[in-house]
């Protein structure tokens, strides 16, 4: 059993960064490749990026290719989301997942999943 906590959201104007946290409860945090998705309103929650266990391969959306860097730290723990240039359809709440498939390819190759933080971006 693995339990996500999101952090780090909050309100910040066009162009400007945050960095998403999420914390993961038990021993085994270091197994999963770990990802970022998000859900504006009114649309479908939408991948971002992942991460796997080693942190040997990273994959990104488009969308956010170039901007948002995706790191994480077994040691504590945690996974990062850094979001620099942010742009008003950024907008969204950001929810971290893991999974135990090395290249998950499907929302549902996500086991666990955090609760999600908002990201506001001002235009």
């Amino acid at each position: 059993q693995v339990q996500l906590v999101e952090s780090g959201g909050g309100l910040v104007q066009t162009g400007g960064s945050l960095r998403l946290s999420c914390a993961a409860s038990g021993r085994t945090f270091s197994s999963y490749t770990m990802g970022w998705f998000r859900q504006a309103p009114g649309k479908e929650r939408e991948f971002v990026a992942r991460i796997s266990y080693s942190s040997s391969f990273t994959y990104y959306a488009n969308s956010v290719k170039g901007r948002f860097t995706i790191s994480r730290d077994n040691a504590k723990n945690t996974v990062y989301l850094q979001m620099n240039s942010l742009r008003p359809e950024d907008t969204a709440v950001y929810y971290c997942a893991a999974s135990a498939t090395l290249f998950p390819s499907t929302q549902g190759s996500y086991v666990y999943w955090g609760q999600g933080t908002q990201v506001t971006v001002s235009s």
